[in-house]
């Protein structure tokens, strides 16, 4: 590939990157059901760069899941009932590097659904852990006495990334069946 050439791709990579983590964004901020502390069932949110890591790679979707993250942290301080902030070292693992993840379904560079699938299954599990690990150390003051921190941090997080995943699903298997991941090129 000539030097123009190899520009001319990085720079059409870039700008998926940039577009998809701002669709990202917008669907993130339609929310049919959000937590207080943060965490909402959406309309597909995440699917948009999982899409993109599936299309161009890990990197490519984890830089634009970290800045799909970092928009997604003034969106849920305007929308939360409290602030979804407790210190910057939580903020950096539950933003960039949580939303991050959701690049990890390009792990798995196959077109197909069952591959698409497993690639989703792999990142929202992945946030799920970052999340839940910064449930058990940040958020225990919010956790009722009675409950186990880890236990709580589970149920939690798991109540809206489930639905998250189901919802992930069918969009990636429809966009897979549509195949809209040919058109990659």
């Amino acid at each position: 590939m000539e030097k123009s050439e190899k520009a001319i791709s990085q720079t059409k990579v870039l700008a998926e990157v940039i577009v998809f983590a701002a669709l990202s964004a917008g669907l993130y901020a339609i929310r049919p059901y959000s937590l207080p502390y943060g965490g909402s069932i959406t309309l597909g949110s995440m699917v948009p760069v999982m899409w993109l890591a599936l299309r161009r790679g890990v990197i490519a979707g984890f830089i634009a899941g970290a800045i799909f993250g970092l928009i997604a942290l003034p969106i849920d301080i305007m929308l939360l009932p409290y602030s979804p902030i407790t210190n910057p070292i939580q903020v950096f693992l539950e933003y960039p590097i949580a939303f991050g993840a959701l690049g990890l379904a390009g792990i798995i560079h196959r077109r197909s659904v069952a591959f698409a699938i497993v690639g989703v299954g792999i990142s929202i599990f992945v946030k799920f852990l970052l999340h839940v690990i910064a449930g058990v150390i940040f958020w225990a003051w919010s956790i009722p006495q009675e409950w186990n921190p880890v236990v709580y941090a589970i149920v939690y997080n798991g109540s809206f990334l489930l639905p998250e995943f189901i919802i992930s699903a069918i969009l990636m298997y429809i966009l897979v069946k549509k195949k809209t991941l040919e058109y990659a090129l």
